[in-house]
């Protein structure tokens, strides 16, 4: 099958061989060029000849967002002179980190997207329209062209945002696909309603999804993905990535997970103690990079939170498929005795058509604990009945009622973007 590694079609056996084949040649090159993991090795007393199988990789303690954040150069492991093009993290969880990457690194990553976009039922006879900054050192962007161009599919670079533009361009180019975070999609079918356009006598067929999630637990879509699909008949994709790790997990068209590509790629699910959680259990992501030269990562925590799958999938690949992110660790919020990640609480407020959009904050109290407050946007004749709403809403689901403002487009508009207005945040977090 064209664009299907043949990797991806092995048994479980020969990929964990072929694997522990890789991370031995990972750990020889981390040993000679980087400057952290010699000291990690050190520090911790790593033998690394003694680690030969993926069960042995729970000898090294994990590496840590903080770790990256501050000692960044440290994880350089090529001549500042080899990079090609800088990336950076978005800074959602602190600073941001540099991610460099060489002339072999690009190539790697336009291989990724393109193995995943094919996962995603593309082929070469596709347009993609990509929602999506290519600037701001905005590792995806630059991985998504790369990817559809060594698909050998064409593309319309036509950013974020700009609803009218979007359709202009759908009606003009006639794409086959977008590339867009779901929640502008439900901008882009309230523009066509508002203005005439059937989305379904378009051009479009399906999308691939970036950014926010799609699916519940269940597989089944979210709020969101039935709002898109209820008004457009379109198939959607959901994507997970990273920018540390330079790699995606994609659906395929039986969306129950995101396929993991063993060649770019070792995945951990691991507790809090850093060992394997059991099969079918949520634990954070953790993932080892494979044939990254410039900042390769060893057993590197994401802080997100998922499930991993090793099931058969009717597509044919015997990979692990990573489930939806249920949230991430360090967004964890306490409210007077409930736990929920951000995600719950975007559900809720996805559920109500009349909120046109809104910003999730959680900051510390006077007492030390978590505080929610919603910013939302509603027409004027809205707001009582929409604060009762969210006021009854939240107590039967979370025993907790938020401080809810009603913000004006403008000052949403703010919140969402900071200062820099790649990636839109609908998630504040101020502890």
């Amino acid at each position: 099958m064209k664009h299907i590694p043949e990797i991806e079609l092995k048994s479980k056996e020969e990929i964990k061989s072929f694997q522990e084949t890789k991370l031995q040649e990972l750990l020889q090159y981390l040993q000679q060029h980087s400057p952290f993991y010699q000291q990690h090795f050190a520090k911790h007393g790593i033998a690394i000849a003694s680690v030969k199988k993926l069960e042995d990789l729970t000898q090294i303690p994990v590496t840590t967002k903080d770790d990256l954040q501050q000692f960044n150069w440290d994880f350089l492991c090529v001549p500042k002179s080899e990079i090609v093009e800088f990336a950076s993290t978005s800074g959602t969880l602190g600073k941001p980190v540099t991610i460099p990457l060489t002339d072999n690194d690009l190539h790697r990553l336009a291989y990724n997207e393109c193995i995943s976009f094919a996962c995603a039922d593309g082929t070469s006879d596709d347009l993609y329209q990509l929602m999506l900054t290519l600037d701001r050192q905005f590792m995806a962007g630059i991985a998504y062209y790369e990817g559809i161009r060594k698909l050998g599919a064409g593309l319309v670079r036509v950013g974020p945002g700009l609803p009218a533009m979007q359709w202009e361009t759908i009606q003009r180019l006639q794409p086959t696909t977008l590339v867009a975070v779901p929640s502008f999609i439900v901008k882009l079918i309230e523009y066509a309603r508002q203005n005439g356009i059937d989305p379904n006598m378009s051009s479009v067929k399906k999308a691939i999804c970036i950014g926010e999630g799609l699916r519940n637990e269940a597989f089944n879509l979210n709020v969101i993905g039935k709002r898109i699909t209820d008004a457009w008949d379109i198939k959607l994709y959901s994507t997970y990535a990273s920018t540390e790790m330079q790699t995606a997990f994609t659906e395929c068209s039986q969306g129950i997970g995101g396929h993991h590509h063993p060649e770019l790629l070792i995945l951990e699910v691991l507790d809090e103690q850093g060992m394997p959680v059991k099969p079918g259990e949520a634990g954070e992501v953790t993932m080892t990079t494979l044939g990254v030269e410039a900042m390769p990562l060893l057993r590197y925590k994401t802080g997100d939170i998922a499930v991993a799958y090793t099931g058969p999938c009717a597509c044919g690949r015997t990979t692990q498929r990573l489930g939806p992110v249920l949230g991430r660790k360090q967004q964890l919020i306490k409210l007077k005795g409930t736990t929920i990640y951000p995600p719950g609480v975007f559900e809720l407020l996805n559920d109500m058509s009349s909120i046109r959009d809104y910003v999730v904050e959680v900051s510390t109290g006077e007492l030390g604990t978590d505080e929610l407050k919603l910013h939302i946007v509603v027409s004027e004749d809205m707001k009582d009945e929409i604060r009762q709403r969210l006021s009854t809403v939240f107590q039967s689901r979370l025993r907790v009622v938020p401080e809810i403002y009603f913000a004006t487009p403008q000052e949403l508009e703010k919140l969402q973007f900071g200062k820099i207005d790649r990636k839109i945040r609908k998630f504040i977090d101020n502890r």
